[in-house]
């Protein structure tokens, strides 16, 4: 009580008590009264009360053991309770009953009075018993800002909803915050507030909307005001139908108001879009008991029609099993995705294998390259960068398998026949090791590094071949005269020697194999044949593979000793022809060198 010694509201109250105790009502059965402390206006409140007190009759309700009992009388000018507290009135900001009540509480402030209303504590049969007072509502105004205050160091109210603006999304997440709290009136009055900002800002974002709408529904069930709630969720429903929230708490609400059939029908709804949801399923099983009891056997006769839901809203259905087009979709796409995935750790390995050759660590960037290698076998690059580490670490034949490796992916790859030719060298095969370098030149003339590598690669091949005939013995051959008719049979034998030889080769092998045999036998005169009956033409293609600087030799002293006296215009179009070969460059080098050396 806010004035306990105010003299027109102990007169009222003790006027009030002598009358009730007239009518024969006990005393216990006024236990449990509250008493609410209203303010009004003095002229109001004594005419009123008096008119009341005399003129209206006596009501009668039952209580609990079931008898009887005088009902306590209306006052006539009682408030009504805030918005939130279950009536379907429109929400108020600041929580007072009718506007004209408060402006007469603004003019006459001075002379307020206060009248009594007496309220049961236990419900009574109809359920129409009202709750809360003016200290009720402060004490829980009072509750409330102490919760948000102590709730905002604990939890985020700034946090983002959906496509809410900011403010809007606060309003809902302290919305949230009361509802959780139990402090439903203060939880409606923010998504209220929230629901009106959405309409003044012009966003449109239904999914969002239907959210402030299905969770107001919440606080009107909370509070008991079925028929807002049913507003709320259906308005929810126009926005986003099959929600299963405003469904189900729309089903309550039915449900509350005794409207059995159309309750029956949401939860049946909500079945189909989820059968897991128990709260439904007991609720079918009590309204059916309940309809067959008032309904009949043609109970379902009278039911509305069930929607139907779609298969896109039904939560606990099986998914469909995928068409070839779609398993083929997704097969692609997870294969992409591996490549995207093997791509990327491809080149995080490989720079981190390019990090270790820095840094001089050769064996862990043998381990990187190698698990490069796994991810993509057919790099190329990847393998001469390993076979680089095996020339570091001296494994010169893993080096040239690596080497061999890259050029099947790659055959003028100039980086792989270099380090082949470093790798051959380090296994002494210095004959492979000067063709390889050969073939670098070939490609670019310009790298000093090969040319440097062929002079000495030249004199290892040299000094390996004066090593290897210097251990074996030397043979004399006896030289005698002859007469005539031996020179004839010598020029027999010759003869027979270049018949062994294939003068007419039709390809570069055939030639390659002509011209060794006639080398290798020293047999200048077969050479010249060989060349007579060549094409000038076809004379740089034959030589592509056998060109060097002994064969090369060899062909200008068979031209010089037997073909220049036959034919010199022949002798002229092979040198013409002959300086176009491919590896002719590289021959007169190592001629000069050969020159040069001492």
């Amino acid at each position: 009580m806010q004035e306990p010694q105010n003299a027109t509201a102990l007169q009222l109250l003790s006027e009030t008590e002598k009358k009730i105790q007239e009518m024969g009502q006990t005393e216990n059965r006024c236990r449990g009264k509250k008493i609410l402390i209203q303010e009004v206006n003095e002229g109001d409140l004594s005419d009123q009360c008096e008119t009341i007190l005399k003129a209206r009759p006596v009501e009668r309700i039952h209580s609990e053991g079931g008898e009887e009992s005088p009902a306590a009388p209306d006052m006539g000018n009682t408030q009504k309770k805030p918005h939130g507290r279950g009536d379907s009135s429109p929400h108020s900001d600041n929580g007072s009953s009718h506007h004209h009540h408060a402006g007469r509480r603004g003019k006459n402030s001075s002379a307020d009075k206060y009248k009594v209303n007496h309220e049961s504590k236990d419900k009574v049969a109809n359920g129409t018993g009202k709750r809360g007072s003016n200290a009720s509502a402060q004490a829980d105004q009072s509750g409330s800002t102490s919760a948000e205050r102590e709730a905002k160091n604990t939890v985020n109210l700034d946090a983002p909803c959906g496509a809410l603006p900011p403010p809007l999304s606060r309003l809902k997440n302290e919305g949230n915050l009361f509802f959780k709290n139990g402090q439903f009136a203060d939880a409606l009055e923010k998504y209220s507030q929230a629901i009106q900002g959405y309409t003044d800002s012009g966003i449109d974002s239904p999914e969002d909307l239907c959210i402030l709408y299905s969770n107001r529904a919440a606080c009107y069930l909370k509070e008991g005001n079925s028929k807002d709630c049913i507003q709320d969720c259906t308005k929810a429903l126009e926005l986003q139908p099959f929600s299963l929230k405003p469904l189900l708490r729309r089903a309550m609400a039915y449900e509350s108001l005794e409207r059995y059939r159309k309750a029956y029908v949401d939860y049946k709804t909500v079945l189909q879009i989820d059968t897991s949801v128990q709260a439904a399923h007991d609720s079918v099983n009590r309204i059916t008991r309940l309809l067959i009891e008032h309904d009949g056997a043609d109970w379902r006769d009278k039911l509305p029609e069930i929607p139907l839901v779609p298969l896109s809203a039904q939560q606990h259905r099986r998914p469909e099993q995928p068409s070839e087009e779609v398993l083929k979709d997704r097969a692609e796409k997870t294969k992409r995705d591996a490549e995207r995935r093997a791509e990327v750790q491809f080149t995080a390995l490989k720079q981190e294998g390019n990090d270790c050759v820095k840094k001089g660590q050769y064996k862990d960037a043998v381990e990187k390259y190698s698990e490069c290698l796994k991810l993509k076998p057919e790099e190329c690059a990847v393998y001469t960068n390993r076979a680089l580490c095996y020339l570091k670490l001296e494994r010169f034949a893993e080096a040239k398998q690596d080497c061999d490796a890259a050029l099947k992916s790659e055959p003028t790859n100039k980086k792989a026949f270099y380090r082949r030719a470093m790798a051959n060298k380090g296994l002494k095969d210095y004959v492979a090791c000067s063709s390889d370098l050969q073939e670098v030149l070939h490609q670019d003339p310009n790298v000093q590094e090969a040319e440097k590598e062929l002079e000495e690669v030249t004199v290892l091949l040299r000094q390996s071949l004066a090593n290897a005939s210097s251990g074996k013995p030397r043979k004399t051959v006896p030289i005698t005269e002859v007469a005539g008719e031996e020179d004839t049979a010598c020029a027999a034998d010759c003869r027979r020697e270049d018949a062994s030889i294939n003068l007419n080769p039709s390809n570069a092998y055939e030639f390659g194999q002509a011209l060794n045999a006639a080398r290798s036998s020293g047999n200048a005169l077969a050479c010249a044949d060989l060349l007579a009956s060549t094409p000038p033409q076809s004379l740089p293609q034959y030589l592509s593979a056998e060109l060097d600087g002994q064969n090369l030799t060899f062909i200008l002293k068979a031209m010089d000793s037997h073909l220049l006296q036959r034919d010199p215009g022949l002798v002229y179009q092979h040198l013409c022809h002959l300086h176009t070969a491919d590896r002719f460059k590289i021959a007169l080098i190592l001629l000069r060198r050969a020159t040069a050396a001492p």
